[in-house]
């Protein structure tokens, strides 16, 4: 069995409350847990930037998912490897809001304070995502 990780962004097609917020990351986590598929969700108010990592045939099949979800809409595949190990084997899906996406940390991993991951790179996405896991409360 191959692990992966998987990197892509996506724009939300409307705005979510957080009701809404909570029910994906609620079965993300349900859904993820399953398949033994860990990662990490930012987000804001117009985009999602997550990271999947699992068996290869896994990740796929939630990738998939995704791809057919209605609340993503222009998804963009920003890095997919074959790893050694996860970096976020703790979190069926670990979620990090828009409050935590701050301007330095932006600045730092992207050429703009405003959080924007259809800008970045997949290896600062996950530069991104490594040291927001290492400082923050994820919900």
């Amino acid at each position: 069995m191959y692990l992966v990780r998987l990197i892509y962004c996506s724009a939300v097609t409307h705005e979510l409350n957080m009701q809404e917020v909570e029910q994906i990351i609620s079965t993300a986590k349900e859904n993820n847990g399953k398949v033994e598929v860990t990662g990490l969700l930012c987000f804001n108010r117009k985009y999602f930037l997550q990271c999947l990592e699992g068996a290869r045939t896994n990740v796929n099949k939630v990738y998939h998912n995704i791809l057919n979800d209605p609340r993503h809409h222009q998804v963009v595949l920003l890095e997919y490897d074959e790893i050694s190990r996860r970096e976020f084997s703790d979190w069926a899906m670990g979620c990090v809001p828009e409050s935590d996406l701050t301007k330095p940390l932006c600045i730092k991993y992207s050429g703009n304070s405003e959080f924007n991951p259809y800008e970045m790179r997949g290896e600062s996405c996950l530069g991104m995502m490594l040291e927001l896991r290492n400082s923050v409360a994820l919900i």
